[in-house]
């Protein structure tokens, strides 16, 4: 469920229009493998561009979700504190890595961001607006 349009692209928008409660949408960086079969929506474009933030800030201004998994590898990274700042108290599910890797499995999608900080991937969990 969307909070309001305002992603240009059109097969994010469908994808994020499109997750219903408990769906997992993946925001990967430039290096995380997508399983087969799981939809790929590639914003990539050179290093570093369209970053991990800027689509995060993007796909969180529109998808309500109600939790979020993260790889404990990332709390070693610079990019940690600017995205803890901007979880608004929603619940964090920290696993390693590998677990991560295992999980975008069952993902509804994955958005391939041009970020190349380790480890710089997040899982939401889609919600409900009521």
């Amino acid at each position: 469920m969307l909070k309001q349009i305002s992603v240009l692209n059109p097969r994010l928008l469908a994808l994020l229009a499109g997750a219903g409660h408990m769906d997992l949408i993946v925001i990967a960086d430039a290096g995380l493998p997508v399983p087969p079969g799981v939809d790929l929506i590639d914003l990539s474009l050179v290093p570093g561009s369209p970053s991990f933030l800027q689509v995060f800030d993007a796909v969180r201004g529109l998808l309500v979700y109600e939790r979020v998994i993260l790889a404990q590898e990332l709390r070693a990274q610079p990019l940690f504190p600017a995205v803890a700042s901007r979880l608004d108290g929603v619940p964090l599910e920290e696993v390693s890595h590998e677990s991560f890797k295992l999980r975008t499995v069952q993902a509804l999608g994955i958005i391939r961001t041009g970020e190349c900080t380790p480890y710089a991937n997040i899982g939401l969990v889609a919600g409900v607006a009521f």
